[in-house]
């Protein structure tokens, strides 16, 4: 349900984790840990040394501080020996204090020197582990299903885990910095429990309050972001259209600008609005809460200053004891707060885990069988039906034909007939919902997922134009061969992209498209060859090109296919491209419909049955005279 600006209502404090949910999501905890070791065991070794030499310092600090006090009190009680420093020091008076003194100098640039190695041993590890973070998010993506990519739901959980992939860096300092402050707060506690008792009962006055209150708008804060989500992927959608080189030229042409920077401005200021409200309340809570724990903190330290008075405590016991609790009041709420949102960030880790968590359902067998190289008898869909998950329609039904190896096959059909589908399941990027694939009487399943695709070059009509030089843009064709230059070579002067690259200034080595300095972009005509480059790269016994003449000219089309007929000799090859011109080159002709074939044969074969392809190629034979 929405409200009337179209926007979805916030999430309820009811609807916020509960916390049974958040003390589930505590594990996360654990698998952080063990990543951050993952990353460098030396580095978070050092990290934990240091906070614990560091966790000391306090509790020294405060008592070599008594003692000097104690120690200076007891000196202006004592005969002087004399006017000068010079007495003073040659009669041993000052040794004491001077000891003090150096100890306490040693403390304090001990504590400085720690406070900057920890820094800079958790600048490194954070960054070390933000990368490791980065590369097993790319590593787990990779093994997914296409069908994770093309849903809204994954897509949602892919960006709230991209987020907190560079976004929790901060908690790995503020964990090992809880452990830190825990060992301060028991050297601390047991100061002042020898000293005064009963100080401690204050403590839980001062602190809960504040805590409640972190816990509750922490766990808003979280449902508020996970809620956002897909706005925020909107958000980050505008700001790319609106602002990008693909999109300059038809935003400019629209007159787009505008709209794309008021939608943009609407969305960006309802967040806006919440957030500041959310953080509104938050600091109005904060401060009442701090105002608790400084009228807890005066009143323990009032009643200190009247033993003093009383001669039950030294001046030095005073300040030991009220610097003692100030402390500890201070770090029990750090530490309290600081649970809550380690808490509160667990949630967030949750977003990244989870996401760690999804599997893959196109699985290689435990015992593949071997792809066939080449393929010598035929392909065959058995019967095949297919819908996309959570669609009630279907998008292929009770498919079942027959390519033969050596066999030109193409696909015929209006838009949304299954033609694409078709090229998924062949490749494996899904698995049929009912009916079965072979190639050579084998079961498609019962090749290894990577030895399918090996073996399969296949490039679609949305190709990618990769922002990398134009052999690396053949050479991702088959990775294993990239530096490989007379196959690179090959692949391009058979794709007609030899000429294409021969007139850039750097040849192989030119950056392509605008994305970098000095790069240089391609027509799409440009790209779609050196797209089909990487196809003949593979040199695979099996070739398919969706729609890959798009961006060509008909006599630029009929060169590449004439020159695809030749090179595609004794392999098997689909094809799926809504001219004529080009699909009467094929073998054989599928004409599709609602994901049914509805005719099949030659060119020449489908015309004089005077069907539907009769008609769709007159019609568009019609265009040409």
């Amino acid at each position: 349900m929405t409200n009337p600006s179209g926007r979805r209502p916030l999430p309820t404090p009811d609807q916020a984790p509960s916390f049974r949910e958040r003390l589930h999501n505590l594990r996360h905890l654990g698998r952080l840990v063990a990543q951050i070791w993952r990353t460098s065991a030396p580095l978070t070794s050092a990290s934990i040394g240091l906070r614990l030499v560091a966790s000391l310092q306090p509790i020294a600090m405060l008592y070599v501080g008594k003692l000097i006090i104690d120690e200076v009190v007891r000196l202006t009680g004592t005969v002087a020996p004399g006017p000068s420093f010079a007495d003073w020091w040659e009669s041993g008076a000052l040794s004491p204090i001077l000891t003090l003194l150096a100890i306490e100098l040693t403390l304090v640039i001990g504590s400085d020197l720690l406070s900057r190695a920890t820094g800079l041993v958790d600048s490194v590890l954070s960054e070390l582990h933000s990368n490791t973070v980065s590369v097993e998010l790319m590593t787990h993506a990779a093994r997914l299903d296409l069908m994770h990519f093309e849903s809204a739901e994954y897509q949602d959980r892919l960006e709230r885990a991209r987020r907190q992939a560079a976004g929790r860096n901060a908690l790995l300092s503020q964990m090992f910095g809880q452990a830190q402050d825990i060992i301060t707060v028991a050297t601390l506690a047991a100061g002042l429990f020898a000293f005064a008792p009963w100080l401690i009962l204050l403590l839980p006055l001062s602190f809960i309050p504040a805590i409640w209150g972190e816990t509750r708008f922490n766990s808003l804060a979280y449902s508020m972001s996970r809620w956002r989500t897909p706005e925020r992927r909107e958000l980050e959608y505008i700001r790319y259209i609106g602002a990008s080189a693909e999109t300059a030229k038809e935003l400019k042409l629209f007159g787009l600008g505008g709209f794309l920077i008021g939608r943009f401005k609407q969305l960006a200021h309802t967040i806006f609005l919440e957030n500041r409200s959310l953080a509104t309340q938050r600091a109005g809570w904060g401060a009442l809460f701090s105002s608790i724990s400084t009228l807890t903190y005066y009143g323990a330290y009032g009643f200190i200053v009247w033993r003093t008075i009383t001669g039950d405590f030294t001046i030095g016991d005073l300040t030991f004891l009220s610097g003692s609790f100030l402390r500890l009041n201070s770090l029990f709420q750090k530490i309290l707060l600081g649970f809550t949102q380690i808490a509160g960030q667990s949630m967030y880790l949750d977003d990244l885990f989870s996401f760690f968590e999804i599997e893959p359902t196109i699985l290689s067998p435990a015992a593949p069988k071997p792809f066939p190289q080449p393929i010598r008898q035929c392909i065959v869909f058995d019967n095949v039906g297919f819908r996309y998950p959570e669609a009630e329609d279907w998008t292929i039904r009770n498919l079942s034909f027959t390519l033969s190896a050596g066999e030109t096959l193409a696909l015929v059909g209006e838009n949304g007939a299954g033609k694409t589908t078709i090229v998924k399941l062949l490749t494996r990027l899904y698995d049929p919902s009912e009916g079965r694939i072979t190639i050579d009487g084998i079961d498609l399943k019962d090749f290894a997922v990577e030895d399918i695709h090996a073996n399969i070059g296949v490039i679609f009509q949305d190709f990618i134009r990769y922002s990398l030089t134009a052999r690396e843009n053949i050479g991702v064709g088959r990775i294993e061969d990239q530096n490989d230059m007379a196959r690179i070579e090959d692949a391009a002067e058979r794709s007609l992209a030899d000429a294409v690259i021969r007139k850039l200034p750097q040849g192989y080595d030119q950056q392509l498209g605008r994305l970098f300095k000095k790069g240089r972009d391609l027509s799409g005509g440009e790209w779609q060859k050196v797209a089909i480059a990487r196809a003949y790269m593979r040199d695979a016994g099996l070739i398919i090109l969706d729609e890959p003449t798009a961006a060509l000219d008909a006599k630029a089309e009929a060169d590449v296919f004439s020159r695809f007929k030749s090179l595609a000799s004794g392999k098997t090859a689909v094809i799926i491209s809504h001219r004529f011109s080009t699909v009467r080159m094929a073998d054989r002709i599928l004409v599709l419909e609602n994901g049914r074939i509805l005719e099949s044969g030659s060119h020449d074969e489908l015309v004089a049955l005077r069907g539907h392809y009769a008609e769709l190629f007159e019609l568009q034979a019609a265009g040409y005279r």
